[in-house]
């Protein structure tokens, strides 16, 4: 695990215990034992991270489910064991990450099945959708799922959305520049003209959003027609939920990004017993 990880994780540790753990300072100092098991079915992820923080404490920790296995009500994830006071101040920390990632891992996973049950080759993206301060934890949590990454930051690819667009004097002209500048390119577009454009000036990527299945279709033919869609990636994005996702899957597009992955996701009950 790289430093600046466990740097992150120390942070999280401090703004919980702060000065001290007051209410387990009163408790006597002996050897526990603990578990943290799953109240309910899911895809388990963060593993390593809750390994790391009761390590660092001087807790022993013994791994049963690693990360991306299977997980149902009352199985046990890992076992603590260590001095009673590192192991409840540990408790919340490790709890809240993994919670939120198994949270997302599941609901990662439950997409991605849908999606490969129509289409193997499209690949499901997460966004930058994701909680200040958590973003590479919520991405790796959507890998763990069976998803993939995308951009984690501004600098990693150019991607013109809607608001470039709208402040850029010529939607041509922009679409150029990024070209000249930079090796990869990804742009957004909302109908088939701007798309037709994108294809035609090189981009590598282009975003259909808020377009419905149907009309991506069309798109995509006409691209065809044009003999543009070889050289150029589709996706999809915008109102996509596990409701209508199959039929995104099925609109001819190589990639779905869906926002909700890390922006709106129930975290996995997960507790942690004392024997």
């Amino acid at each position: 695990m790289q430093n600046s990880t466990k740097k992150i994780l120390e942070n999280f540790l401090a703004e919980d215990i702060k000065s001290g753990d007051i209410t387990s300072k009163l408790l006597p100092r002996k050897k526990i034992i603990a578990h943290i098991i799953s109240r309910e079915n899911g895809i388990v992820a963060g593993v390593q991270y809750a390994k790391e923080i009761f390590q660092s404490r001087n807790c022993r920790v013994t791994i049963h489910k690693k990360d991306g296995q299977t997980v149902s009500p009352n199985q046990k994830i890992i076992t603590i064991i260590g001095d009673t006071y590192p192991v409840l101040s540990c408790e919340r920390t490790a709890l809240n990450l993994m919670s939120r990632m198994s949270g997302i891992a599941t609901q990662t996973s439950t997409y991605a099945k849908k999606i490969r049950a129509v289409s193997p080759k499209v690949g499901l993206y997460s966004t930058r959708k994701t909680a200040p301060g958590l973003r590479i934890f919520d991405k790796e949590a959507v890998v763990i799922g069976g998803g993939h990454k995308h951009r984690i930051s501004l600098d990693e690819m150019v991607m013109i959305k809607d608001n470039h667009i709208a402040a850029s004097d010529s939607f041509l002209d922009l679409v150029r520049r990024a070209k000249q500048k930079h090796k990869k390119i990804e742009v957004e577009v909302e109908n088939l003209q701007n798309a037709i454009i994108a294809a035609r000036e090189g981009a590598d990527i282009i975003m259909l959003d808020n377009i419905s299945p149907p009309k991506i279709e069309e798109i995509i033919k006409k691209l065809e027609q044009l003999n543009l869609r070889k050289n150029v990636k589709i996706e999809v994005s915008g109102g996509i939920n596990q409701a209508n996702v199959s039929q995104y899957a099925r609109s001819g597009a190589d990639m779905i990004s869906i926002g909700r992955l890390t922006s709106s996701v129930a975290g996995l009950d997960l507790s942690l017993e004392v024997n």
